[in-house]
This record gives structure tokens, sequence and C-alpha cells, in this order.
């Protein structure tokens, strides 16, 4: 019996080891603008999970958001790969706006929200200079 506990003892770490990578951006409507939100997405490649959510920076609430679509793309064989991932954001249930997020290699080509109410779409810029972290996200001046 004692063999087997610790041979369960043992393996219990190598089940419970999951990599999980997170990001975190922080976006703004403009330079200086009053709208900026927080981008947060979790991928799990055990499991070939995705999720996030965005926080807006005049906001406590964060907003869930759900990967609904991932493009890749060589436009150029000496260039990065682009990579384009949709994210649509979820409110009591139901799917109120998209969120799309293109990237070649590390460089973010751009950001856009498209409300779906209404069809309109705002254009965001990344703050690089937005001092941010996983325990406590954007920090907003």
């Amino acid at each position: 019996m004692k063999k087997v506990l610790l041979l369960l003892g043992s393996l219990l770490p190598l089940m419970a080891h999951a990599e999980v990578s997170t990001e975190s951006l922080c976006f703004e409507l403009s330079q200086d603008s009053p709208v900026k939100f927080e981008l947060r997405t979790y991928y799990d490649g055990a499991s070939k999970w995705s999720g996030g959510f965005v926080k807006y920076a005049k906001s406590k609430v964060p907003i869930s958001i759900v990967l609904t679509d991932s493009e890749s793309e060589i436009l150029d064989p000496d260039a990065p790969w682009q990579n384009t991932r949709t994210w649509s954001e979820v409110v009591y249930g139901k799917v109120t706006g998209t969120y799309e997020l293109m990237t070649q290699g590390s460089q973010i080509v751009s950001m856009s929200y498209t409300k779906k109410s209404n069809g309109k779409e705002y254009s965001f810029l990344l703050s690089p200079g937005v001092d941010s972290s996983l325990e406590s996200g954007c920090k907003w001046e």
C-alpha cells in the first residue's frame, strides 16, 4: 500500500503540471484618450483551450472574451508569420462585439473592436509605456 501511495505521490506533480501561457496587453483609443483597456488572454497547450478578458480602465468588472477565429499566413518568406485572432466579447451570455488582434512576429500590426449592435469599428493603439503585470494588470495613470 505504501508503494502505491509513493508511486501516486511521485506522479502527481507530473499530472498537475500544465503549460498555460498568459498575455497581457494595454491599449488606448488614441494618444491620451480616456478609452483604455487591458487585453488578457490565456492558452492551455495541453487542452488547446483559449480564453480571456478585457478590462476597461474606468471599469472594475472584466468582460469575458472567447477565441472564435485564428488565422496565420506568410506574407513574405523572409518575414515572420502574420497572425489574426478574433475574440468575441460575451456579456450576460450574448455576443456584444468582437476584438481583432493582428500580429506579425512579436509586433502588433493592429487591434480593433467592432460593436455588434451598430457595426461601428474602433481602432486601438498599443500602449507600450504603461506599466503592466499579471498580478495588477495595466496601471493607467
